[in-house]
């Protein structure tokens, strides 16, 4: 127990020192050179072409999550999949991540099975498609405060997710651990263990609503750009407001995720809209950035 309250709270200040770098990085490469008339609202310019990572008008690298992206596709991703079974060079691949992982964290944890979900175990993949790794652990054999469990394996995966950028067939790995009673809500699962389909992808239940995805991501999108105007003025408020909209953000993921379309509704789909154009990673920034100006005494 001692050592699991050591790790939760080395976590938390390694991801906001990992993430406030990246945000320093981020403003160091982007937020310097020669101002452009009707370009950012920031003090200094952004470069003008646009980038997935970056908020419409705000003028970063690269471009926008284009619709076609979250099209069906006519088949399963054919470097991942053979027939509608996982490749075998994959799989022996993502059971080592896995194994790794636990044995790193040397709590004796068994993995009870090792499943493979998201869009790539579907017919919604894309270019951006990460492999979701879900390690399935039953949280009860190693404590009774399984709430406990959960915050360790929390941070302890989104440590591992920081220092790796390990991809299969350039898809990211991204490693969750899932309790053995937990109910993962998904249209495609793939057990790795067993080497069968816990849940077959249809084809046919694919269909996607773009437009009110990309309208509801747009106003949430609105709403992190007017907090960021005051976040620095006035940081207490900032960040009353980044945590109203963050519930909102879960609330409306959660409801989309327990709808009939579950991870093809309107709502999912402008989550992953907002994470893949960074958006989230902004507003995380954000929230980090106004705590420390309420914490901070000026010169």
């Amino acid at each position: 127990m001692d050592k699991w309250w050591k790790y939760l709270n080395e976590t938390e200040p390694y991801q906001q020192k990992a993430r406030r770098g990246h945000s320093k990085g981020k403003k160091r490469l982007t937020q310097t050179g020669k101002q452009r008339k009707g370009g950012s609202p920031f003090d200094k310019a952004t470069s003008t072409s646009r980038s997935r990572s970056a908020p419409p008008g705000f003028g970063a690298l690269g471009e926008e999550v284009e619709p076609e992206s979250f099209e069906k596709q006519p088949s399963l991703e054919p470097k991942i999949w053979q027939n509608k079974r996982l490749n075998k060079n994959v799989s022996k691949r993502l059971i080592k991540i896995a194994r790794e992982f636990l044995e790193g964290l040397d709590i004796g944890a068994t993995m009870e099975d090792l499943r493979f979900t998201g869009s790539l175990a579907n017919y919604n993949w894309s270019k951006y498609s990460d492999i979701d790794l879900h390690v399935l652990v039953d949280f009860s054999k190693i404590d009774e405060n399984t709430e406990l469990v959960k915050s360790f394996f929390d941070g302890a995966r989104v440590r591992w997710n920081d220092q790796h950028d390990i991809r299969i067939y350039g898809h990211e790995v991204e490693i969750y651990v899932e309790n053995i009673a937990e109910d993962h809500r998904s249209a495609g699962v793939y057990s790795i263990t067993l080497g069968e389909w816990v849940v077959s992808p249809d084809p046919a239940a694919v269909d996607f609503d773009y437009s009110t995805a990309r309208k509801k991501a747009d106003a949430i999108e609105t709403e992190v750009n007017l907090i960021d105007k005051f976040a620095v003025e006035k940081p207490r408020a900032a960040l009353k407001s980044i945590d109203r909209l963050k519930k909102k953000i879960r609330i409306m993921r959660r409801a989309g995720l327990h709808s009939p379309l579950q991870e093809y509704s309107a709502e999912n789909i402008a989550f992953k809209i907002l994470r893949r154009e960074e958006i989230l990673d902004k507003l995380n920034n954000m929230k980090y950035d106004a705590y420390d100006r309420v914490l901070s005494i000026g010169e």
